[in-house]
């Protein structure tokens, strides 16, 4: 939020917030190092611009550590995209359709950097992405979430009818392997589910590419379709079966 001043700008604050901001692990497009969240005391701001007059002072700082939190998880989902589909289709899909990228719940680019070399493909070997710029759009639902809301009256055993707390459009900058760049712009649907029985909220992500022409839905299709292959021809259990062997092959 580099445009809010990172100062008390109300007379009704009566708490001390922070004015120190953290790095988050976010490359910017410019390529000038990482962007940077906003203070406790710059989200306060923002909130009280908003009209959101009755947040209490004392949570300023627990919301600044779940938005940071929910960004790190946002990108890291973008990565497990990017890790995928920035070679191209056809290698997109050869590695959708592996699986979940190894040593990691989302994957992530370092973990396929290290596969590439492993299997010495560094001709598919490009830059990491970079976030060029985002838009919050709270008001904006997407059609997915509507499909999802009706899905949720129709079916409330399977699905929820809940909407997202909030919505984020990420514009992603993507090296291809040719040295040339493309932007991807992200969506980013933000859910909220049943508290922890210890009582610590818990939060969804819902992260992919804007169907902003073929080749994002395309990218879409072959992610879906890729992990049921992966699930319906046995692919956890092909896996299993090769650790077990080499593990034999080692023993022996």
């Amino acid at each position: 939020m580099p445009s809010l001043p990172n100062r008390r700008e109300s007379s009704s604050q009566t708490v001390r917030l922070p004015v120190d901001r953290e790095p988050s692990t976010i490359p910017k497009g410019e390529g000038d190092g990482n962007w940077e969240y906003p203070s406790p005391q710059q989200m306060y701001n923002a909130l009280l611009r908003k009209g959101y007059t009755d947040t209490p002072q004392d949570a300023i700082e627990s919301m600044v550590a779940v938005h940071n939190f929910l960004n790190e998880g946002a990108w890291q989902e973008i990565l497990d995209w990017e890790a995928r589909f920035s070679a191209g289709l056809f290698e997109g899909w050869r590695r959708c359709s592996s699986g979940p990228l190894q040593g990691s719940s989302s994957g992530s680019w370092d973990i396929l950097q290290r596969q590439e070399e492993e299997e010495k493909e560094s001709r598919h070997n490009v830059s990491p992405p970079a976030l060029v710029r985002f838009m919050g759009r709270p008001g904006d639902l997407t059609p997915k979430a509507r499909m999802l809301q009706v899905a949720g009256w129709m079916w409330p055993a399977k699905y929820s009818s809940d909407l997202p707390f909030d919505r984020h459009d990420w514009y992603v900058r993507r090296h291809l392997p040719d040295g040339s760049t493309r932007e991807v712009r992200y969506v980013i649907d933000y859910y909220s589910g049943p508290p922890e029985p210890t009582g610590e909220p818990v939060f969804y992500l819902d992260v992919r590419p804007a169907v902003d022409g073929p080749t994002a839905a395309v990218e879409r299709i072959m992610k879906w379709g890729g992990d049921v292959w992966y699930r319906g021809s046995g692919g956890a259990a092909r896996e299993a079966r090769a650790r077990e062997k080499q593990e034999e092959d080692v023993r022996s």
